[in-house]
């Protein structure tokens, strides 16, 4: 496994793939779990290449506090790539992906201001800016995002469509630990306290109650709640747990039409 840092290291590594060769790539903030171990897996079983990206990317934290704590975890990281058989991981600087120093953006101006950007201003242009930035680089046949993150992922798979981008985006079924709470990065800052309660999260969100009265009833339960809404099939919703925001989100049921 190539472990690939620079700009420059990486074209000439992506150069020598041969033609005709499917590359399948796998973008993440670092922090691994097992629901990235699912991607990677789908990745690595449809083909020829998988590829990794560890770069935790400020531009989409609108709350540099959150930045700071974002977990660092490149050994274990490395290991759980080495072991799916990742073929390269992709560990740049920010001064290489962003030599404009974050001057040209990509923006969407209508989804991205619901839900999650509502409450993070610019979090989706530094979303949106970075895969673009990636899906550049890489030129992948395919790149694999978990159906946790709903909005980003649509908001994906828009601008792919939008700028006629030659990558197929392949969702993948969202993870969840034994209590059913979705596996995240950010579980890794929860208290065992926190955590104990955090299990609620999904067990309200999977009731047939209306959004108002789960909403309710996690803010009873003692959460700060950002949103519960429905959303393109979904329902989605964001809270914090102490000091950790959580999202998650359930498919309505068929026919619905929310």
């Amino acid at each position: 496994m190539k472990v690939i840092t620079t700009i420059d290291a990486w074209q000439r590594w992506r150069h020598g793939i041969a033609e005709g060769k499917t590359v399948g790539f796998v973008p993440t903030m670092g922090a691994l779990h097992d629901g990235h171990r699912s991607l990677i897996d789908r990745c690595r079983r449809e083909n020829d290449i998988c590829v990794v990206s560890l770069f935790v990317n400020p531009t989409q934290f609108n709350d540099a506090r959150d930045l700071e704590a974002y977990p660092a975890t490149f050994r274990a990281d490395r290991l759980m790539c080495e072991s799916a058989g990742v073929d390269a991981i992709f560990f740049p600087e920010y001064a290489d992906l962003y030599p404009d120093d974050y001057r040209y953006r990509v923006s969407e101006d209508q989804e991205s201001r619901l839900l999650c950007g509502a409450h993070r201003p610019g979090h989706f242009d530094g979303v949106l800016s970075v895969v673009m930035k990636l899906l550049n680089l890489v030129r992948a046949h395919r790149a694999y995002f978990g159906e946790k993150d709903w909005q980003q992922l649509q908001l994906v798979r828009g601008m792919v469509e939008a700028f006629f981008m030659s990558v197929s985006i392949v969702a993948c079924p969202t993870v969840r630990e034994t209590d059913n709470l979705a596996m995240s990065s950010r579980n890794l800052r929860l208290s065992h306290q926190e955590r104990q309660k955090a299990a609620r999260f999904p067990r309200l969100l999977s009731t047939d109650a209306p959004v108002e009265n789960i909403s309710r009833l996690l803010k009873k339960d003692g959460f700060e709640v950002d949103y519960v809404q429905d959303f393109k099939g979904r329902r989605c919703a964001a809270i914090h747990c102490g000091a950790v925001r959580l999202i998650d989100n359930i498919p309505l049921p068929p026919g619905d039409g929310r």
